[in-house]
């Protein structure tokens, strides 16, 4: 993501638009049909990101497809262990529903170590962890209420158009310069009023209750920072991009790297919203 001009002239503002799009259309369609066309869009989304992280942490192919293969665990066999998706969108939700949850980051975490070990890549192991948690969490919040999917995708998006619209009218002094040199404070901040807004009205739309209304800036500034994280990755690893996947967006990192920390962050606020209840 970028919150400046693009330095290079000749980048193609429209395919880039046009890649954003069709990303959406996907992303809106399965959500909407849920079960296991959503798991599967995570399953090959997050497949991706593991090859783009290994690529990234120069690990062999071999094991970056041994992750990209493991990932099905969190994404397509926890899910539908712990919740069936014959049996989404429960009538009521209450914080015991997602005791079982915790099994499921447990694994995740207990997959990772011995998936570091055997490679002795501690990276692959994090970065399993990175990816994997964000997506078992996208599966259940998509089984409880889909709709909340549906914000905190919209809070993402609104927290990347406003950033980088103000970033690129108003300009000013850099937010980290050594990391993401494209990146300004009025970036962040209109980002954080972007996603403000859009996720309050978005909280109204779907009914989604009060406590929603107000916590759209505060997840705008999770996503910046996931941003800038995996800037900071990139930076180290000597890379313009997670990969090229994606016309004008480069990898699905690059794509989904402020996503990734407001998904899980979503899911955490549910369940202690729930609790004190």
């Amino acid at each position: 993501m970028s919150d400046a001009v693009n330095a290079n002239p000749g980048s193609d503002l429209s395919t880039r638009f046009a890649a954003g799009v069709v990303m959406i259309a996907i992303a809106c369609v399965a959500i909407w049909s849920g079960g296991w066309w959503f798991r599967g869009l995570l399953a090959i989304g997050a497949a991706v990101m593991m090859v783009e992280w290994g690529d990234m942490n120069r690990a062999p192919r071999l094991w970056s497809w041994i992750g990209a293969a493991l990932v099905v665990l969190p994404t397509l066999i926890l899910p539908e262990l712990l919740y069936p998706a014959a049996d989404d969108n429960p009538a009521v939700l209450d914080s015991l529903l997602f005791g079982k949850a915790w099994i499921g980051f447990a694994a995740i975490l207990g997959i990772a170590i011995v998936y570091a070990a055997l490679s002795r890549r501690p990276s692959l192991g994090w970065g399993f962890i990175y990816v994997c948690a964000p997506a078992f969490a996208l599966a259940l919040l998509d089984w409880a209420w889909f709709e909340l999917v549906f914000w905190l995708m919209l809070v993402t998006w609104s927290t990347d158009i406003f950033a980088y619209f103000a970033g690129r009218a108003i300009g000013g002094p850099k937010l980290a310069p050594r990391v993401s040199p494209n990146k300004t404070w009025a970036g962040l901040i209109g980002g954080m009023a972007g996603a403000a807004v859009i996720g309050a009205l978005a909280a109204w739309l779907l009914d989604l209750g009060p406590s929603y209304y107000v916590v759209g800036a505060p997840l705008a500034l999770l996503a910046q920072l996931g941003d800038l994280y995996e800037s900071w990755v990139k930076r180290r690893a000597g890379v313009k991009d997670s990969g090229s996947l994606i016309p004008g967006h480069g990898g699905v990192l690059d794509r989904v790297d402020g996503l990734l920390p407001v998904a899980l962050a979503t899911f955490l606020y549910l369940v202690g919203s729930l609790s004190l209840s």
